[in-house]
């Protein structure tokens, strides 16, 4: 295999990012819209984004707040919604744990569904690959999704109510996660995290200030750990 140099796995990451802005673009314009609906004014839309860059959570907190929750449970039902990123963040340290301290920050920052859905499958592929490569095509993915998540969240904050009804820009949001979830569903413990998770939310949705979502995420990540924990006994078994 020819030697890869940084700037090709760049543009690798770049590639494969890419798709994604079809639904980063209506998503991000969406989340503005709704949040200049929500009271808050261009500027601070903006900055919501920049500084939460968490898709879910944010329109999870925006739309607790549209309905007058108490800052405690925006807070705790954004986290909750946010817990994956922690799931991610140990499924990367493998890859990325040997990084310095400002990468792994800087990493941690860009860490959204799309980088590490691309990333992690990425890393498993080319387990040859250096941090520096792997932090490269990490960040070549973070390129052509995360800024544009920024332009257009700005977008849809100035175009505001001016969108007419009829054009539901909501079809992003089922689309991004159905494409992120399906790749990865690759073992019995993803299978069985995802099931419980999707059942569970319909069962608890009536519980207030969409708390239904946190108990759904508790139960498929303890379900997605034992399954994934019957099936390494298992294999063990199988070896001895």
């Amino acid at each position: 295999m020819a030697t890869e140099t940084s700037k090709s796995i760049f543009w690798q990451g770049v590639r494969d990012g890419s798709p994604f802005i079809l639904v980063i673009v209506p998503f991000s314009t969406l989340f503005g819209v709704v949040a200049t609906e929500a009271g808050l004014n261009v500027f601070e839309t903006v900055a919501f984004s920049f500084l939460v860059i968490a898709g879910a959570a944010q329109f999870t907190a925006i739309e607790l707040m549209r309905n007058d929750a108490p800052t405690l449970i925006v807070m705790v039902s954004a986290l909750a919604v946010n817990l994956r990123m922690a799931m991610y963040s140990a499924s990367l340290t493998p890859y990325l744990g040997e990084a310095t301290l400002a990468q792994r920050a800087w990493a941690a920052y860009f860490t959204v569904d799309q980088t590490y859905a691309c990333s992690v499958l990425k890393f498993d592929e080319r387990r040859d690959w250096t941090i520096g490569q792997r932090l490269t095509y990490f960040f070549g993915v973070a390129a052509p999704i995360c800024p544009p998540w920024y332009l257009f969240t700005g977008v849809g904050a100035m175009i505001g109510t001016a969108i007419p009804e009829g054009l539901a820009l909501d079809f992003a949001i089922p689309i991004t996660f159905l494409a992120l979830i399906g790749p990865m569903m690759r073992t019995r413990a993803h299978v069985a995290a995802g099931f419980v998770s999707v059942l569970s939310a319909l069962v608890f949705a009536f519980l207030p200030f969409n708390l239904g979502l946190l108990v759904a995420g508790v139960l498929g990540m303890m379900t997605g750990a034992q399954v994934e924990l019957i099936d390494k006994r298992r294999a063990e078994r199988r070896a001895a």
